[in-house]
């Protein structure tokens, strides 16, 4: 009786454990979802900062306001820099916790990172400084890191596995903060977009 006792207790503690956390497969179908987002969002990029002259690439609406080039210069910045948090903090993170929405979580990225009605301030990090020298140094170094951002995700099983809270006030795992990387070029290609609708916008 005393073995069959223990046997229902450790039945008790695996079942309790295994509630406690939550961790959901990465599918094929959620890879070439991000796959897809990122390859989307790397030509927007190209697409946006195609021909322009260091007139164009320089232009600001405001003293305050970013160019093209800073926005360049943020976009390839901030890929290397979430894909680092990734690497050393998410992915040695803990499963996230038992009874959260995933797909909805998904769905919220994917819709309010590029989302410009909701302003945010670039960490101190980020901020441009002209890092990379030139604006074509930006975009290449953005190219590069996209490429290794996407081959992290090609190579990379248990992205789901791992989950903390991110800036939105959720736990976002691994699969998740890759759809923030590519939500993140987006929003600022947007903005790249408004610099260039500016009627003070050199033609030339």
């Amino acid at each position: 009786m005393p073995k069959r006792h223990a046997l229902i207790s450790l039945l008790v503690l695996v079942i309790s454990s295994s509630l406690a956390t939550y961790a959901q497969s990465l599918t094929q179908a959620d890879r070439d979802k991000a796959m897809q987002y990122l390859e989307s969002t790397r030509q927007g990029v190209i697409d946006a900062t195609k021909g322009l002259s260091a007139t164009q690439w320089n232009f600001k609406s405001a003293p305050d306001r970013w160019s093209v080039a800073e926005c360049t210069e943020h976009i390839a910045a901030a890929e290397d820099f979430i894909r680092g948090m990734i690497v050393e903090k998410v992915m040695k993170s803990p499963p996230r916790p038992a009874g959260e929405d995933v797909a909805a979580i998904d769905s919220m990225v994917v819709a309010q990172i590029p989302d410009r009605s909701h302003k945010a301030q670039a960490p101190d990090p980020l901020k441009p400084t002209n890092r990379y020298g030139s604006p074509d140094g930006s975009l290449k170094h953005f190219l590069e890191a996209r490429a290794t951002t996407e081959d992290f995700l090609k190579n990379t099983n248990d992205l789901r596995e791992h989950a903390m809270m991110g800036p939105m006030g959720k736990n976002l795992d691994g699969y998740e903060f890759i759809l923030f990387i590519a939500g993140h070029s987006e929003r600022h290609t947007k903005q790249i977009a408004e610099v260039k609708a500016d009627p003070n916008f050199p033609k030339q």
